[in-house]
């Protein structure tokens, strides 16, 4: 291994010794001298996740979110020099994290804030007018070969757990008692102009928007998340995929030349 390979492993590694060949420009002891850069990287790493998972960092509290979060820093060193992009894998590490294991919805409420950190930083593309929508629709002889294109920043989450009221209840003071977490929720999470948005939704729309953005047509969509509600509201869904501005482009059905 190079002296940069050294230095990478040690720098993740807290219990291991200062590579071999490092020197000090104004003479003091390398190791020290380390050992304080080292620290400097774990804590701004563990402030990273803090700071991109603050609801997931509520639930167990300060001195246990840190003492995971330095667990996966060692585990999970970063690949990219984008801060914003690390720690997309702490959700699943808290999924295996046996400490975790109280709070079983801890993982998806990491999950939702990953998505959340994902739609801040998604492409800007401009939304269809919703005028533009409702007349392309109107004009359709088979609206269900119609396709959409979604927003960028949109994404969604179908959990065992209420993750839309638990992180909700998290936004404002003393609203976490009357939360039951113990009930399935889905949510979208899309950005509309610079705020981040989570909306609860059902499980069929869930599949709806999943099968969409894909590529199905309206059609084979709503196939698709009737599947897996039969309660599924069509109207309702697109009502709020429009009013949020999450569509940006329609493809109309080909017609073929005679």
């Amino acid at each position: 291994m190079s002296l940069y390979d050294d230095f990478a492993a040690a720098l993740l590694a807290p219990d291991q010794a200062c590579p071999e060949g490092l020197v000090s420009r104004n003479g003091a002891d390398p190791a020290s001298r380390f050992a304080v850069y080292r620290n400097n990287v774990h804590s701004s790493l563990i402030n990273a996740l803090a700071t991109a998972y603050p609801v997931t960092l509520q639930l167990v509290g300060e001195e246990f979110f840190r003492a995971m979060a330095g667990l996966f820093v060692q585990a999970c060193p970063p690949t990219s020099p984008l801060i914003s992009e690390y720690g997309s894998a702490f959700p699943a590490f808290i999924q295996d994290f046996e400490p975790a294991a109280s709070v079983p919805y801890l993982a998806d409420i990491a999950r939702l804030e990953r998505l959340r950190v994902r739609a801040y930083h998604a492409a800007d593309t401009q939304p269809l007018d919703q005028q533009a929508i409702l007349q392309v629709m109107q004009g359709q002889t088979d609206v269900g070969k119609l396709r959409l294109q979604l927003h960028p920043s949109l994404a969604t989450l179908n959990s065992a757990f209420a993750v839309v009221a638990v992180w909700a209840a998290h936004q404002s003071e003393g609203a976490l008692a009357t939360v039951n977490p113990w009930h399935a929720q889905a949510a979208l999470v899309l950005r509309q102009g610079l705020e981040v948005r989570v909306v609860a939704i059902d499980s069929g729309s869930a599949t709806f928007i999943n099968s969409v953005a894909h590529g199905s047509p309206l059609g084979k969509a709503v196939e698709h998340a009737l599947e897996a509600s039969a309660e599924f509201d069509l109207h309702h869904c697109l009502t709020l995929l429009i009013s949020h501005n999450a569509i940006t482009h329609l493809y109309p059905e080909q017609k073929v030349s005679p």
